[in-house]
């Protein structure tokens, strides 16, 4: 079924003028933004197999240009439309944590990290990097690994510290396993860095792990 052969009030774009975007479901919305399918396969049947194949919309806020390749019926367009629209997401919840202190949002900076790392199928060590008052300068992927292990290497977050005059950070890493629960290997890792980057004045302020729609604090567990 295509947009045009649904009743006017079931159009998705119909619908959210008159009714707003909450009225729409996923599929819809999705389809709205993709606009058309293919021979054969109508518009919603393709922002179905997208959502399903990136694991809803959390994991299609964290996919990248490669991953959306893979998906038959996304062509240059429709791919650049949807990596605009991520990115504009990423950006809105940046610019409070730049503009302000970090602990004066606690939430928006576990939504911010959840919107880059969560439902990635390796595992990423990142850091956001934060000025002397707290505030955003960058979130930076330091480390890419497999689905069970990463190598972070801690002359490598100094040295990145260290360039962007960083005061403080703060350490993230997702579980592509989903659980959201820090191992005693993340408790060594953040102790380690933690004692490195005290050597040159640069505090660690948490440690935040990511699963699947949860982030764990380690400050907040008292593991730092």
């Amino acid at each position: 079924m295509t947009l045009k052969d649904l009743p006017a009030d079931q159009r998705p774009r119909e619908k959210l003028l008159q009714r707003g975007a909450a009225a729409l479901a996923d599929t819809e919305l999705l389809a709205l933004l993709l606009r058309t399918g293919l021979p054969g396969r109508g518009v919603f049947a393709l922002a179905d197999e997208l959502l399903a194949q990136c694991g809803g919309f959390g994991g299609l806020l964290a996919a990248r240009g490669a991953d959306l390749e893979r998906i038959k019926g996304l062509g240059p367009a429709k791919r650049a439309e949807l990596l605009a629209v991520m990115e504009i997401a990423r950006r809105a919840i940046a610019q409070p944590l730049r503009e302000s202190p970090v602990f004066d949002a606690p939430q928006r900076v576990k939504a911010f990290l959840a919107l880059h790392l969560g439902g990635l199928p390796h595992e990423v060590f990142a850091v956001l990097f934060l000025d002397h008052q707290h505030r955003l300068l960058e979130l930076k992927e330091m480390f890419r690994g497999t689905l069970t292990q990463t190598s972070v290497y801690p002359r490598e977050v100094v040295r990145g510290a260290m360039e962007r005059n960083a005061a403080a950070v703060i350490l993230a890493h997702n579980h592509p396993s989903g659980v959201a629960e820090p191992s005693r290997a993340d408790e060594y890792l953040t102790q380690t860095l933690k004692s490195a980057l005290a050597l040159v004045d640069v505090r660690v302020l948490d440690h935040l792990v990511v699963g699947q729609g949860h982030v764990v604090s380690m400050a907040e567990r008292g593991l730092l």
